[in-house]
């Protein structure tokens, strides 16, 4: 549906101080769609309101040219989004417990529960990882901005399991080198549809948004990036495999896309997957089990391990019953 780039900005080096710039090109199927409109399901995460907010503030332009939310796109245009720090919004410090599995004065990892987003955005700024944070630690790095201080990766809202979270800027920086470099450990564990016959297997497909739901990512050709996954069989069901994943990559919903390209949904997902299961789950069955890193100040190598969560083990327990 469109040519998408992201590009995220250093405040200090950036004069106008915009956290994200993303730039789409009009297909011809997407033409006559109002700007507010398409803008608000490519940015799911932000409320319409919010987009037409910055329509009106000169954030977003056509071809260099500002527009009103009402405004209907042509196809071959440019649409150029520019998302501003929000710097007059104080993200608050919250009492959420948070089950540490490990902290130093450089980082903190985390075992997530299911249901926890992990940073603030437009229309949800309380009760996510980053609010439990703020009021756990004294200090967090701001390379991500205001709305996501510390955060050097991401796990998806129902995604359970291990995360880590930066204390200040110097091991933020290493700590991306390395995801970047892929030399992070991310291991996961997930229950999905139907029987995997071999033993194991790498997906090796290029990720992007989806091009017939700009809110889905997909296997495609098309403004992708490569992504690769490989899963080992745990357990066989009758109907459902349990499977570990590994990352090399760390696109967004990988897992969760990749198994579904196989057709092996993950359980739970309504996204990718059925949208009803026989156990009733809200939220994906998949759990980031193992991270692995090199720690930036001494440089040893730290590895950690989140159990699975009660419910996902009682869904294991009765279908090996």
């Amino acid at each position: 549906m469109g040519d998408r780039e992201t590009l995220e900005y250093d405040k200090a080096e950036d004069e106008e101080a915009v956290e994200e710039i993303v730039e789409e090109i009009i297909s011809s199927e997407n033409a006559g769609t109002r700007i507010d409109v398409y803008l608000a399901g490519i940015f799911d995460h932000l409320s319409r309101s919010f987009i037409q907010k910055l329509i009106g503030d000169g954030y977003i332009t056509v071809n260099g040219t500002r527009v009103k939310a009402n405004y209907k796109l042509k196809a071959g245009e440019l649409v150029r989004v520019e998302i501003p720090y929000t710097e007059e919004l104080e993200v608050s410090a919250e009492p959420i417990p948070l089950e540490i599995l490990y902290e130093d004065r450089d980082v903190i990892v985390i075992n997530k529960p299911q249901g926890m987003v992990v940073h603030p955005a437009p229309g949800n700024y309380s009760g996510t990882l980053v609010n439990a944070l703020l009021w756990h630690c004294k200090d967090l790095s701001g390379i991500n901005g205001v709305m996501r201080p510390g955060i050097v990766h991401r796990l998806d809202k129902d995604t359970s399991g291990v995360i880590m979270a930066a204390k200040n800027d110097e091991t933020h920086a290493s700590l991306a080198k390395q995801i970047k470099d892929r030399t992070v450990t991310r291991r996961y564990l997930a229950l999905i549809h139907g029987v995997i016959p071999e033993p194991a297997g790498i997906i090796e497909a290029p990720i992007g948004r989806d091009p017939k739901d700009r809110k889905k990512m997909a296997v495609t050709t098309k403004n992708s990036k490569p992504a690769v996954t490989h899963y080992k069989v745990l357990e066989r069901f009758n109907k459902y495999t349990f499977v570990e994943c590994k990352l090399e990559t760390g696109r967004t919903h990988q897992i969760r896309v990749h198994m579904a390209y196989l057709k092996y949904p993950v359980v739970g997902d309504p996204v990718y997957g059925p949208a009803k299961n026989e156990f009733g789950q809200t939220g994906q069955l998949l759990h980031a089990h193992i991270l692995g890193f090199h720690h930036p100040r001494t440089g040893e190598y730290l590895e950690f391990k989140a159990p699975l969560p009660e419910y996902f083990n009682n869904i294991l327990s009765k279908l090996r019953g």
